[in-house]
């Protein structure tokens, strides 16, 4: 088996090789490295939150507070996408990554290196976007 190391290398194969197992290989790879990543982060914001001196000045103590806030609120949103991580490389092992969970095309190997927990693709993505848009939903 042949392993794919960059984008270069993956975006230089035949499209009749999507999503073949080197492919796959290269993605699962790319979101086990994002996940370890993420994970990391979560224990530095532990580990800062834990370590934040207490300021008696109301101006130092609100500065932190608000620092405290975006980091925590990055977090959250570092947690979400560790779900949609963990829910590709379910697609990956079930053999369904990569594809439209609304029209069963190819997503595309550019927006899958672009986003790599992406379900859909770009012309389903900009239906849907399009609906919310409308009708709030």
């Amino acid at each position: 088996m042949r392993i794919i190391d960059n984008e270069e290398d993956l975006l230089k194969d035949l499209p009749d090789n999507y999503m073949n197992s080197e492919q796959l290989d290269f993605f699962r790879r790319r979101l086990i490295n994002l996940a370890e990543e993420l994970r990391s982060n979560a224990g530095d914001t532990t580990n800062h939150l834990r370590e934040s001196d207490i300021f008696p000045d109301p101006a130092d103590r609100a500065s932190i507070e608000e620092e405290n806030s975006l980091e925590l609120r990055n977090r959250d949103r570092e947690r979400k996408l560790l779900k949609k991580i963990e829910q590709a490389l379910d697609r990956i092992s079930k053999g369904d990554y990569g594809y439209c969970e609304e029209s069963g095309d190819p997503i595309g190997l550019e927006r899958l290196l672009a986003r790599p927990t992406a379900t859909l693709s770009v012309e389903a993505q900009q239906r849907r976007e399009k609906r919310q848009r409308q009708f709030g939903v």
